[in-house]
């Protein structure tokens, strides 16, 4: 019997049961060490990386809970256009695909799908409303950069009530929050695992 396995991108082969010491290490913390690497050096497309949803399952359900609420009472295009800007900020491909796809189903038109990335070029294939939704994304995702100007504020508190609002900014936290499991867990654009 032969076993294969992969650190640091090398493929190695031997016989099962050899001996296979790193560094003067007993067998047994070898293989702890390597099994700790390869999660943590694994190639980008969620190999051997944490899966949150199975072992953070409470986690996860109250993250998918809070996202359910924050929608509530927004116009499904503008939680896309949100959700599409934020995967944009964060270079979250997984989520900009699955977001995409999401919008499109809805009846999004590419035009606007294309725009979403310099919609600040581009105001006339958005609303007022969505401006400042994008706008306030754009402050929210980025708050280390300068925090939440009051002027970007006040444009989005003119557009939404207050109960609108505050759920435009917890969508705004959630996607950042599913962006962030998304990076960190290696999630490959195309393969929506909802």
């Amino acid at each position: 019997m032969v076993m294969t396995h992969t650190v640091n991108d090398t493929q190695t082969t031997h016989p099962a049961g050899a001996d296979t010491r790193l560094d003067g290490e007993t067998p047994a913390r070898g293989a702890t060490r390597n099994a700790s690497r390869a999660r943590t050096e694994a190639p980008a497309g969620g190999d051997g990386r944490l899966d949150f949803a199975k072992s953070a399952p409470k986690a996860f359900r109250a993250l998918v809970g809070f996202d359910t609420a924050a929608r509530e009472g927004l116009e499904p295009a503008l939680v896309e256009l949100i959700q599409i800007r934020a995967s944009h900020l964060n270079h979250c491909a997984y989520c900009l695909h699955m977001h995409t796809n999401d919008a499109r189903r809805a009846g999004e038109s590419e035009d606007r799908l294309h725009m979403v990335a310099v919609w600040r070029e581009a105001p006339h294939f958005f609303t007022e409303r969505e401006r400042a939704a994008l706008e306030l994304t754009d402050a929210v995702t980025l708050v280390a950069d300068g925090g939440v100007p009051a002027d970007v504020h006040a444009r989005a508190a003119a557009q939404f009530d207050d109960g609108e609002l505050a759920h435009v900014l917890a969508l705004i936290l959630t996607i950042n929050t599913w962006n962030r499991i998304a990076l960190v867990t290696a999630r490959t654009a195309g393969t929506d695992g909802r």
